[in-house]
């Protein structure tokens, strides 16, 4: 059966269970309307994951708290696109690539939305430079290897959204990137899982990074260097991408680091990744770890 948003949860009242369900309102920001303290009820369906979700249970429930759409067990490694907005390559005075820059994150950085914290971690705290990356994520739906530019969108599920949590003094001080970026909790993603159906053309969507309610990233994702259709193409080569691989596409300009004053996240701190239409927004407050 066919889906439009999933969103993966626990239900209020019962710690115990883990549910996929569509909203029931069609239109709602899940992401919002949780951090409102709003009741949001969900059509449950009767599959556990959003890989098999099954079709309506006939039953609904509300949303205690919002988990990422994908379970760690299901996501293997995350696949990273770097340098993939052309004003972003701009502000960071690189030249535009040829190819996509990829990088990995381990299964471990995979965290849900608030109220889950986003964790700083502890060694990376002197050197104040926790920052944000508002980026869409494509999930994959069926094994992939070797695939061309014409049939990627075949393999795509659907669309989240994420936040590429980096160190930039570690990633400053090394010349490749899956350290600094690959942190426990570090890729966030939710709060709802969109189809492309719902999607067909993710070059329509706008994207906003807010930093305690201030807008820091504003961009039309027609600023991609590299389309969803060519990074699904070039990851696949040679490689065996299973269902359920993540796949982060990159930051719009407006990173914190790039600022002056430099705007980087801290203890507290509330950083929202909104993707607008359908798939609303990704919350995040920031915790030192202890």
């Amino acid at each position: 059966m066919g889906f439009g948003r999933l969103v993966r949860f626990v239900p209020k009242g019962d710690e115990s269970k883990v549910l996929i369900g569509e909203p029931v309102d069609a239109e709602v920001d899940v992401g919002v309307a949780v951090r409102k303290g709003e009741d949001v009820k969900v059509n449950v369906y009767s599959g556990s994951s959003v890989l098999d979700a099954g079709s309506a249970a006939g039953e609904t429930a509300v949303i205690g708290r919002i988990l990422s759409p994908l379970a760690r067990k299901e996501v293997g490694t995350i696949r990273c696109i770097g340098l993939n907005y052309k004003k972003h390559a701009e502000e960071a005075k690189m030249s535009i690539p040829d190819i996509p820059t990829l990088f990995l994150k381990p299964d471990t950085c995979l965290a849900d939305p608030w109220p889950t914290p986003t964790i700083i971690p502890k060694h990376t705290i002197a050197s104040d430079s926790a920052d944000y990356e508002s980026e869409l994520a494509i999930v994959i739906g069926k094994e992939a290897k070797n695939v061309s530019e014409a049939d990627a969108l075949d393999y795509v599920l659907g669309y989240t959204a994420s936040n590429d949590i980096s160190s930039r003094a570690s990633q400053f001080a090394q010349t490749q990137w899956c350290y600094s970026k690959g942190f426990d909790g570090a890729c966030p993603i939710g709060p709802v899982l969109v189809s492309k159906d719902l999607i067909p053309d993710a070059g329509k969507l706008q994207l906003r990074g807010l930093k305690n309610g201030k807008v820091l990233q504003d961009s039309p994702l027609t600023d991609l260097i590299f389309s969803v259709s060519q990074i699904v193409s070039f990851v696949s080569q040679g490689t065996t991408l299973q269902a359920g691989t993540v796949i982060i596409t990159g930051t719009p300009a407006g990173v914190g680091f790039a600022k002056k004053p430099q705007e980087l996240l801290h203890d507290g701190d509330e950083f929202v990744v909104e993707i607008l239409p359908h798939i609303g927004s990704l919350y995040n407050v920031l915790k030192n770890e202890e």
